[in-house]
């Protein structure tokens, strides 16, 4: 299951500080910050999904990912892969250096990661 739009943000600063409560977590936000149950409601959603859990200290609770930020978002572009690109990684590359504003040295340092990633597989 994927997150939304918010969750995906909460996501975000749970990452970044890697474990918090409540405070930390709200006090990562921009002012205006969303309400605590907001945030407290948003928390429980990310849990059910399997996405975060928390130790609980008294009547506190603090919350960690159970997804590390590389594997969410390597899910996330497998899945837009799959799904917009008939799970074709060239026409996903192909889209994505044609229709992004990439400069010059920019496309030479993907060249050199896919060169990179070839040396190690044929290893």
């Amino acid at each position: 299951m994927q997150l939304t739009k918010s969750e995906e943000q909460v996501m975000k600063y749970l990452w970044k500080l890697e474990k918090g409560f409540m405070k930390d977590v709200l006090d990562c936000f921009p002012e205006p910050k969303p309400a605590t149950t907001t945030v407290a409601t948003l928390l429980k959603r990310m849990r059910d999904k399997g996405y975060v859990d928390y130790t609980t200290f008294g009547k506190s609770r603090e919350y960690y990912p159970l997804i590390k930020k590389s594997d969410y978002f390597a899910k996330h572009v497998n899945g837009l892969i799959k799904n917009f690109f008939n799970d074709s990684a060239s026409q996903f590359a192909s889209f994505f250096t044609s229709e992004t504003d990439l400069s010059t040295s920019e496309l030479e340092d993907l060249r050199k990661i896919v060169d990179q990633q070839l040396k190690k597989k044929q290893q």
